[in-house]
């Protein structure tokens, strides 16, 4: 964080001195959350929270040398206290992000954010020090953390922003006012805290609305090929560049296809020029993400050979993203268990298919290892069961479903798509899968383990590797 006295934060926040001997004494390191992330110099953020009240580790931040802690009551050490702890975290995020020169890039939608925001951030960061939230720390305390890391170096600010309701971005927008705003998708994700795909487009174009105008150099990215974000349009005043497989899109990807191996490869084209992209990520998906950043990146001033570049050598940041890691005895595990939605769970899919066409002509298998999609409310059995259809009309070798209700749909899916015999099993939780799977798998398999982030699948993930790990394991 830029360098602010304890007397200035204060003021910020609207909050109260308490225990300060020098109120002059500045925070030069980060904004925390965590007291294991205490450090000389850092402010404390004491949350009270259902099982922890940080207000209880506050000694212990200050002897490892935090300068203060920002909390809700006197706690005997240096402390700003205020009414709303959350609050005043972001209104110092909004008194950071001013008087920061940095420009600002935001970006929402139902599926695929965290990727691509991995994706601008490697692109970004090519042409100047670049800033992006972590994971998935999206919402009212993960953004102005994230942007509270940024320093007077900061070029580029890249949030990731979520929704779970009408409102929830304008608010993030009013902490962090963002300069240019990038609209993915509409899709299932939430659909049944929403209510229905309209709501879910009224809530994410919240972001466009927040955006100045194109005379104030505001610009809106939206996905050309989504009907419900291309119609966000209306909704700014900022500049409008669309993205995607249209021949509409202003930065449009043309000869899409997959290598053996199924990573994604397309021709980028831009107002500016063309170039070839292979990239290292695995699906057909990735192709939106990386087009989504390419329009970002050409809007801040970047070639197409630069982008193409940056997008050819980008990873993954982010864990349990598609994470594809062959052990050795050649099992290819994908680990994408970090969340799962209709439409992310139809692209894994999708990948596990092109993955193992290779492995097929090798006597390899694919298998689908799957749980449940979590917050689809009234179009939970439909989408259950199409993914279950889905992963026999691909012909995935083997679906294993695992869990309750849920997965019970997704295996009925399959089995009145023709998925009879052993082709799809259902079992009842995470180590029933492991131990199916470590009876069954052999040289050349390739196994997809996704779910919503409730059902925890990754353990089965981390179980397989376990298994495979005869010497070390080779990550690709």
């Amino acid at each position: 964080m830029i360098a602010l006295s304890l007397a200035e934060i204060a003021e910020v926040v609207g909050g109260r001195m308490h225990d300060i001997p020098d109120a002059s004494a500045q925070v030069t390191g980060p904004v925390v959350r965590d007291s294991r992330e205490a450090g000389p110099g850092c402010l404390f953020v004491a949350f009270v929270g259902e099982r922890v009240d940080g207000h209880d580790f506050a000694a212990a931040v200050v002897e490892a040398g935090a300068a203060a802690v920002l909390g809700s009551r006197p706690v005997g050490v240096p402390a700003i206290v205020v009414d709303d702890v959350q609050a005043a975290l972001g209104a110092l995020a909004r008194h950071v992000v001013r008087r920061l020169g940095a420009t600002l890039v935001a970006l929402t939608g139902s599926a695929g954010k965290t990727s691509t925001k991995d994706l601008i951030a490697q692109v970004l960061r090519r042409k100047a020090p670049t800033v992006f939230t972590p994971g998935s720390l999206n919402n009212e305390i993960g953004l102005p953390l994230t942007a509270l890391t940024a320093t007077e170096e900061t070029r580029f600010l890249v949030l990731e922003m979520g929704a779970r309701g009408i409102g929830h971005i304008r608010y993030l927008a009013g902490l962090t006012p963002p300069k240019v705003g990038l609209v993915l998708n509409v899709g299932s994700a939430h659909i049944g805290e929403f209510g229905g795909r309209e709501q879910i487009a009224q809530a994410k174009g919240e972001l466009v609305e927040a955006l100045p105008s194109a005379e104030e150099g505001g610009t809106a990215i939206l996905n050309a090929d989504d009907p419900l974000v291309r119609a966000m349009a209306s909704r700014t005043k900022a500049k409008v560049v669309l993205f995607g497989e249209s021949d509409e899109a202003d930065v449009r990807a043309e000869n899409v296809r997959l290598t053996d191996s199924g990573q994604p490869s397309f021709s980028l084209h831009t107002p500016s020029g063309a170039s070839d992209v292979t990239m290292r990520l695995y699906g057909e998906h990735h192709v939106s993400n990386a087009l989504a950043a390419a329009a970002v990146a050409h809007e801040l001033g970047m070639s197409a050979d630069e982008i193409a570049t940056a997008l050819s050598e980008a990873g993954s940041l982010s864990r349990w993203r598609m994470e594809v890691t062959e052990r050795p005895d050649g099992v290819t595990v994908v680990n994408d268990a970090y969340n799962a939605n209709p439409e992310s769970m139809k692209a894994a899919l999708r990948a596990l298919a092109a993955m193992g066409e290779a492995s097929r002509a090798k006597g390899g298998r694919t298998w689908a290892v799957l749980g449940k999609m979590a917050e689809l409310g009234d179009e939970a059995l439909a989408e259950h069961d199409a993914v279950g259809r889905l992963a026999v009309r691909l012909n995935v070798s083997k679906l294993v479903a695992v869990g309750g209700r849920e997965a019970s749909w997704l295996q009925l899916g399959a089995y009145n798509e023709g998925s009879w015999g052993e082709e799809s099993v259902h079992v009842s939780d995470a180590q029933a899968a492991v131990d199916l799977l470590r009876s069954e798998l052999r040289p050349g398999d390739v196994v997809l383990v996704k779910a919503s982030r409730s059902v925890g699948l990754e353990s089965v993930a981390a179980a397989l590797l376990e298994t495979g790990a005869e010497g070390e394991v080779a990550a690709r």
